[in-house]
């Protein structure tokens, strides 16, 4: 098949997961690097815990070229709760996470699609207002789901991942998970299946959950570039001290 045909086969099963994602609303040794959960949770009092209000955390999310080199546009999000279904099950809020969201609802919800100006991959991210304490429990469930499943399979989407790695420690945050993973695109058309690489961060700032995600090319590593997650906590943070 042309390289061209793959390509556009990639995008679209990319399409496909976010959009599916964001309408729903086993592990081994390379595991080892998780973040450890914190005993006394950070950010959990003082005004970086305050729930903001959907005009607020439209506010704090990044907009037009506030991203240097980068071009933010809106996103479709919903504020309820991923109902996603995993096989196993357990891995549900690694999907749920992929997808900008978790299985908790959230009090307000907004969504970027930040476009590098020249050559590049977008990233995706979402902005999660929850209570403190759903917050914090958003956290805890991807950590020990991401730190338990080595693969698993989408049922809803019929897709298939594997290789699912927690990374070191970013120290973003309040807290927060990074992992890498590939999404199998199998199906007509494909002589084998095709491996996309995606990276994932989620980020707890007081009461609010920011995800970040990126897929590569090939053998290509997918990272999420610093300068989005740092100049969108940046702002995120001012929105959080601004009453």
């Amino acid at each position: 098949m042309a390289r061209a045909a793959r390509l556009s086969g990639i995008s679209i099963a990319m399409l496909m997961t976010f959009s599916l994602l964001a309408a729903c609303g086993s592990g081994d040794d390379s595991h080892k690097g998780a973040a450890p959960d914190r005993t006394a949770k950070a950010g959990t009092s003082g005004s970086q815990a305050r729930t903001l209000t959907a005009t607020a955390l439209e506010q704090a999310a990044v907009k037009g070229t506030d991203v240097d080199g980068y071009e933010a546009e809106r996103s479709f999000t919903s504020v309820g709760s991923s109902h996603k279904a995993t096989d196993p099950e357990e891995c549900a809020p690694v999907m749920h996470a992929v997808g900008g969201g978790s299985g908790f609802a959230a009090t307000a919800r907004v969504g970027r699609s930040v476009y590098p100006k020249k050559a590049g991959r977008p990233t995706r991210l979402t902005l999660s207002s929850h209570s403190v304490a759903d917050a914090v429990r958003v956290m805890d469930q991807l950590r020990t789901a991401a730190a338990k499943c080595g693969s698993f399979k989408d049922v809803t989407a019929d897709l298939a991942y594997e290789g699912v790695k927690v990374q070191p420690d970013s120290g973003y945050g309040d807290e927060s998970v990074s992992l890498r993973l590939t999404q199998l695109v199998t199906g007509a058309g494909y002589d084998d299946a095709v491996r996309v690489p995606y990276a994932l961060l989620a980020v707890r700032q007081g009461a609010t959950v920011a995800m970040f995600s990126t897929s590569g090319r090939g053998k290509e590593a997918a990272a999420v570039p610093d300068v989005v997650v740092s100049t969108q906590l940046k702002k995120l943070g001012a929105q959080l001290t601004s009453e």
